[in-house]
């Protein structure tokens, strides 16, 4: 049935399917699919972070992230909804400048992000088989598998096997969080926005709220509610129960690796390092806090966890890229019922940009990541949540949508608060780029 399965609804498009459904856990899916691939080891490790530094008074920051997430990708799969068309042909009816802009991004940061997400899938897997290969050869190694299953599998086994590997993320922070047995009335008191009396705790609170939760894979939420076989408004009660899901979910995983960094790493006083390897660090702690067994069972939490995005990526992204080059090629408006159908996941260009997530970036695998590249991705991808944020304004506010579904006075505030949120942490991280290093 189209109402459970995915790539099926295309052909039972009418106006029977146009009836509200009632709202159901039974249909939930594609929140549950950007969850698991909004919440990379890097947002993990940031929330460990400010949990290690500040304790729980960060708490709320982490709880205000998830909801100015949760207000992104409703408008994203409100926009595929009630138009029926993607959200890359509402993004090139504002002009050129979209299509460029989302072109370079989407070239650039999947080379990089490529080599970056087969990194992070392998670091575990070393740390849990370290005498089989190298660190490189694991990374290829996950980079060959995620290829495979996009390649040969549509969305509803995609899915599936999502939902297995959040269920692993989810067991392994809950358990993590039971275990550290956190302070809950510390934890209660991090729920008053208060900031930490330390330099710069305004920019690190505004990077703990914009860093929870997804950047691009926030567009990508309304082609899975697509490709679930969602594409009109009769699915978006539906969808907004699943949204919510989504990042009620992002919420535990954040707020359960946060009670770890405040009990088990600032009690203690103990620095790990940014990035996945402070992961690596993690369980070296928690193997002489609790033991091996404890410690190997957050190296499978911590390899879901990565995986997770990395195959989310290759199939969410690719789907855009897709949609991308078939508005670009023919110019004409692009309708989900068409991602729906699967015939996207079959595309040249959807498969063609999964051998560009794959094979380029094992170069930076084995050479380093070179540094001009590398400032050109940071500051696209800090760009990339406010171009969001402004455009799901202003397709939302206008003609281009239907007037019932338009954005309401909540739903404006929370896109200008993420937008501003979003650009002022575009701006710093441009400024914090070492330009004079680069020319």
């Amino acid at each position: 049935m189209a109402d459970t399965t995915g790539n099926t609804a295309a052909s039972q498009v009418g106006e029977a399917e146009s009836r509200p459904r009632k709202s159901s856990w039974r249909y939930i899916g594609p929140g549950i699919v950007v969850a698991a691939t909004g919440v990379g080891a890097g947002d993990l490790v940031a929330t460990l972070i400010a949990g290690s530094n500040f304790g729980y008074t960060l708490l709320w920051a982490a709880i205000i992230g998830c909801l100015v997430k949760i207000s992104l990708a409703e408008a994203a799969g409100r926009w595929h909804l009630s138009t029926g068309r993607t959200l890359f042909d509402g993004w090139a009816s504002l002009g050129r400048w979209t299509t460029w802009f989302f072109a370079v991004y989407v070239v650039i940061w999947g080379f990089v992000y490529g080599a970056a997400a087969m990194s992070s899938s392998a670091l575990p897997l070393q740390a849990l088989f370290p005498n089989v290969m190298d660190l490189e050869w694991w990374a290829i190694a996950c980079g060959l598998v995620g290829l495979v299953f996009v390649w040969f599998n549509k969305y509803s086994v995609f899915e599936k096997v999502m939902t297995v590997l959040v269920g692993v993320m989810f067991v392994v922070t809950v358990y993590l969080a039971i275990r550290v047995t956190p302070n809950l009335g510390d934890a209660f008191a991090g729920l008053l926005p208060v900031l930490p009396d330390e330099k710069d705790s305004i920019l690190n609170t505004l990077g703990l709220i914009g860093g929870v939760g997804g950047t691009i894979t926030l567009a990508a939420y309304g082609y899975w509610v697509n490709a679930k076989g969602w594409t009109n408004t009769g699915w978006m009660k539906v969808m907004r129960l699943d949204n919510r899901v989504a990042y009620a979910t992002t919420g535990i995983f954040v707020i359960s690796m946060l009670f770890v960094g405040a009990e088990l790493l600032h009690s203690a006083n103990i620095a790990i390092a940014s990035g996945d390897k402070g992961l690596i660090q993690l369980g070296d702690i928690l193997e002489d806090e609790y033991g091996t067994a404890t410690a190997k069972f957050f190296l499978i939490g911590f390899f879901a966890t990565s995986f997770t995005s990395l195959i989310g990526v290759w199939h969410g992204v690719s789907l855009m890229f897709a949609d991308f080059v078939t508005r670009y090629r023919t110019g004409e408006a692009l309708k989900g019922e068409e991602v729906a159908s699967g015939e996207r996941e079959r595309s040249w260009s959807f498969r063609g940009y999964l051998l560009w997530l794959t094979f380029p970036p094992i170069v930076l695998l084995f050479q380093g990541e070179p540094f001009r590249l590398i400032i050109i991705y940071g500051v696209l991808g800090a760009a990339f949540l406010p171009f969001l944020a402004g455009t799901l304004i202003w397709l939302l506010n206008t003609s281009r949508t239907p007037a019932q579904w338009r954005n309401g006075p909540l739903s404006n505030a929370m896109l200008a608060i993420a937008g501003l949120l979003f650009l002022v942490l575009c701006l710093k991280q441009i400024w914090d780029q070492p330009w004079a290093d680069f020319f």
